[in-house]
């Protein structure tokens, strides 16, 4: 008989304690459904880029582009890592929840949050982009929302340390320390405390701003600490990506990492190394001296490069050991041509490993040099770099992982099965042509964020652009549309599933 409150996993033996799933299925489905939202805008901000298109008018632009960054980088992934972080304790380790209650709470006020945003932007009263730098302002209650969100996602992540201690103190897992998945999911949530605290930490006094109480923000002080948000709240991303593939490397191959202590020791550099990096959008700004710019950018930042260096050899060597165990030994690549790409969740690790390895971590190395950030800052070729990390590496790894949470968590078999085998695919190449040709057409000076390249609004000083730009600027649309219609397969499948998905016993 299972013990009360707990089920056993047909599949996994796993033993799911029941209030730890209800939140994990609150926290996924809120996420699915915000990836929705930011999806819809991505693709209305992409047909506006695009000039063969340009669709919106400048005001209604910038208003989706605000929807946009703060729902798919903010929105859409700390709702869905709150649920690995369940996942990762309760789950993995077979122990109850420490406090239920207290994960409710976080999730109503991560939800509150998220919602009050949302409809401060679409109401026209906060075009403020995702960065909101003063002095533009927002409507005080898009701070509000922002800090409720914060605080929400904080205590979700104090409740997954208490589960960890809960689970320690009562020993429900075999071995000497935590699973690597739950290692690298604690190396995630610590990098989450001090994100999380630099967002509420700003927008407390930017909302006091808002309000009158405060009559200056300094432009200065505001970004170098809200970059410690905005760029940290990627790294978070980054280690729960990178448990994500370990844990789908596990349950598709039967992967096992081949020096786990390195692993572990790659995650601790990613705690003490990860978020200096955040500074890499400040080496244009007159704050710092050049001595701590080379520094910072020279030598701190490269350890932890090191770490994702690691990572990418851990996990591909350990499938292709795992496959070789299986007994595709035939040549060099007999296990890659046998591996199991009919799988979705597989064939989306291997496209976020591609992706984010190639595209993002080079390209955030080359990007976050001093002297060539001076030039490419400001252009699309940052836009398309952090497309490849956000994009293309964390959300095309949360997808596939959806494809196994949706069957052990909710108990429903995949529905359309033969659509999730191609979404990966579909995404993944709309993504990587997505950020080549943004990063291309931002070799020529393309900027950032303006809303008609074309002609500038009309203005007097507009510039010509080398016609080749137009060709970067055409295969931008056509993979926009090729990612945003992989998306929507993604969330078809996910909402079909829980829908009309035939129940897993």
């Amino acid at each position: 008989m299972a013990e009360q409150g707990f089920r056993t996993c047909s599949v996994t033996g796993l033993k799911v304690h029941l209030p730890a799933e209800r939140l994990i299925k609150a926290n996924a489905v809120t996420a699915i459904i915000f990836i929705a939202i930011g999806g819809a805008a991505a693709l209305l901000a992409a047909l506006t880029r695009w000039p063969a298109v340009h669709l919106l008018g400048p005001e209604w632009f910038y208003r989706v582009l605000t929807a946009h960054g703060f729902d798919m980088l903010i929105v859409w992934i700390i709702f869905f890592e709150i649920a690995a972080l369940y996942l990762g304790s309760a789950v993995l380790l077979s122990v109850r929840i420490a406090a239920p209650l207290v994960g409710w709470v976080a999730y109503i006020l991560m939800l509150g949050g998220a919602v009050l945003v949302n409809i401060m932007v679409l109401a026209g009263k906060s075009d403020v982009l995702f960065t909101s730098y003063p002095p533009l302002m927002a409507h005080p209650l898009f701070y509000l929302g922002v800090i409720l969100f914060a605080v929400g996602a904080l205590i979700g992540v104090a409740l997954f340390f208490a589960t960890l201690y809960k689970a320690r103190k009562e020993k429900t897992y075999t071995h000497q320390s935590f699973p690597l998945v739950t290692f690298g999911l604690f190396a995630a949530a610590c990098i989450a405390v001090t994100t999380l605290l630099h967002g509420a930490g700003i927008y407390i006094p930017t909302l006091l701003w808002s309000l009158g109480i405060i009559h200056d923000i300094d432009p200065s002080a505001y970004r170098l600490v809200w970059w410690g948000l905005g760029h940290s709240s990627q790294q978070i991303n980054v280690t729960a990506m990178i448990s994500v593939w370990y844990l789908i490397g596990a349950l598709s191959v039967g992967m096992k990492p081949i020096n786990e202590k390195l692993c572990r020791t790659a995650f601790v550099l990613y705690i003490l190394f990860i978020d200096v990096a955040s500074e890499h959008h400040l080496l244009v700004d007159p704050v710092f001296g050049n001595a701590h710019k080379i520094w910072n950018t020279g030598y701190v930042m490269h350890l932890a490069v090191l770490a994702s260096m690691i990572h990418a050899l851990a996990v591909p060597a350990g499938i292709e050991v795992a496959l070789r165990k299986q007994g595709y030994t035939k040549g060099l690549f007999e296990w890659f041509k046998m591996a199991p790409w009919g799988n979705p969740a597989f064939s989306a690790t291997v496209w976020s490993i591609f992706i984010f390895g190639f595209l993002a971590g080079i390209t955030g190395v080359v990007f976050g040099n001093e002297q060539i950030n001076m030039t490419a800052h400001n252009t699309w070729r940052i836009t398309g770099h952090f497309h490849a990390t956000v994009v293309g590496g964390t959300t095309i790894a949360f997808m596939g992982v959806t494809y196994y949470i949706l069957p052990l968590i909710f108990r429903r078999q995949i529905w359309a099965l033969s659509l999730a085998r191609i979404q990966p695919w579909l995404y993944g190449i709309g993504i990587t042509m997505l950020s080549a040709s943004m990063m291309l057409a931002g070799a020529y000076g393309i900027p950032r964020r303006h809303w008609d390249i074309a002609n500038f609004g009309g203005s007097p000083f507009a510039f010509a652009w080398d016609p080749t730009v137009y060709i970067w600027l055409g295969v931008f649309g056509i993979a926009a549309l090729l990612a945003v219609a992989g998306g929507i397969i993604y969330v078809a499948v996910s909402a079909g599933t829980l829908l009309w998905g035939k129940k897993v016993e």
